[in-house]
């Protein structure tokens, strides 16, 4: 990559003094004019951070062996169960260390097995709640039961609270000392 800069710089310096512009000459090879100053003031030695060049293989890329292995692990029986957030662990307990934790949810997402492992459920669809509708008063009542605090700590009484939800009035209500569902009989 070094080279290819040093290259670039010199193409530059003898278009601009040919009497060319310095961006336009830029442009011409592909680079910003803010890149080429970069490399003039000294950063020549870094790599292209481009986001069109041409970048090697990671040297601690997952083989295509070790992609079959995680796989192996995860589908095994004794794992088939758990998210890697827990074979990974286990697996360190017993001195093994196949991948990261984020590299098999990785693997996992691409062979399109990252789905819920184990006891854990999707998560449900619930029906819409019932909505109720008043034209005028006393038509649908609502119910709360408000905690009413106490002397004891912990210890609470119980307001059960008759609601008419076209006024929004209270119609009635009545104070326990616990809590339960043989109660409120308004």
């Amino acid at each position: 990559m070094v080279p290819e800069r040093e290259q670039f710089i010199v193409w530059i310096h003898e278009a601009v003094a040919a009497g060319a512009r310095r961006r336009l000459a830029c442009d011409e090879v592909g680079i910003s004019l803010r890149t080429l100053q970069r490399w003039m003031n000294g950063d020549r030695a870094k790599a292209d951070a481009r986001t069109t060049c041409v970048r090697p293989e990671p040297v601690n890329k997952l083989s295509e062996l070790g992609r079959q292995q995680v796989l192996n692990v995860c589908n095994s029986p004794e794992y088939a169960s758990l998210p890697p957030s827990q074979i990974v662990p286990r697996l360190a307990d017993k001195g093994i260390y196949i991948a990261s934790e984020s590299t098999m949810y990785r693997v996992l997402e691409a062979q399109d097995q990252c789905h819920r492992r184990g006891r854990a459920q999707a998560p449900g669809k619930h029906k819409a709640p019932t909505s109720y509708r008043a034209e005028a008063a006393n038509q649908v009542w609502s119910w709360d039961i408000t905690y009413l605090p106490t002397q004891v700590r912990g210890q609470f009484y119980y307001l059960y609270l008759f609601e008419d939800i076209y006024s929004r009035k209270a119609v009635g209500w009545e104070v326990y000392e616990q809590e339960s569902g043989d109660l409120g009989g308004c």
